[in-house]
């Protein structure tokens, strides 16, 4: 009996132990997605102060990249996790890395905010930084929302809206390469557009990345190389196989 009571202490402590590496994550991805939501709200409002304040939230998310990954190390070293215990560890460190490099685009999207309100706005008020921008933070959000929910289709859902983040980024290269060849003088504020897109179209791929986490977690899976296509015909098999061992 004190040998079953030990097992379902250890075992209490190991789950509360994985739910606080979780709840980690989470917190982290709230503090990133403030920090990416005032990093484009400075670009296109003008806002130096709010840029500034957006590069320095980086030392927090780097700080909490530490400590969950202690956190993980500590776990594995001590419960020796296996199957899908083992996975989410896993899909925890490799989701803590991509926040840490969604932060770091933040905090450029901060750095360049700050400089350009002390320069003359354009007409359009950066008008195609926000719309790509508002498309990246939903992806951001949905990653982060389908980790907590541990959802594939709303992983592969949000994944699938890279192509978008991509084809966006694309258009604004162009335009951007038309406006500096027809008049020099716009040269550095397409440059400035460029590079925060830059840092957009990066940070879509960092969400995109955290919804194959996502996938690898629930299902065991990893889908990285493969085509959105065939990710969703796997996910559809491994529907139907659940569906079909239940009945």
């Amino acid at each position: 009996m004190e040998t079953s009571d030990l097992s379902h202490h250890i075992l209490s402590r190991f789950n509360a132990d994985l739910e606080g590496a979780r709840s980690a994550v989470l917190q982290m991805g709230g503090l990133v997605e403030q920090q990416l939501q005032n990093g484009i709200k400075a670009l296109y409002s003008g806002d130096g102060r709010l840029g500034e304040e957006v590069a320095r939230l980086d030392h927090k998310v780097n700080a909490m990249e530490v400590a969950i990954d202690d956190d993980c190390s500590r776990i594995l070293a001590t419960r020796n996790p296996t199957a899908s215990d083992l996975r989410l560890i896993v899909a925890i460190i490799k989701t803590i890395t991509d926040l840490e490099r969604i932060g770091d685009e933040a905090e450029k999207l901060g750095h360049i905010a700050s400089r350009l309100a002390t320069l003359e706005r354009p007409t359009d008020r950066y008008r195609e930084i926000k719309h790509i921008g508002e498309i990246v933070a939903d992806m951001v959000h949905g990653a982060l929302d389908a980790f907590a929910r541990m959802d594939t289709e709303a992983a592969l859902k949000v994944a699938r809206r890279d192509r978008l983040v991509d084809e966006e980024y694309e258009a604004i290269q162009r335009q951007c390469i038309t406006f500096m060849m027809e008049d020099p003088r716009s040269i550095r504020r397409a440059l400035d557009v460029l590079w925060v897109t830059r840092a957009l179209e990066r940070i879509g791929d960092h969400a995109k990345n955290i919804c194959e986490y996502v996938i690898f977690m629930v299902l065991g899976r990893d889908i990285r190389h493969l085509s959105i296509e065939d990710v969703e015909k796997q996910i559809e098999a491994a529907r139907v196989a659940r569906t079909g061992s239940g009945g």
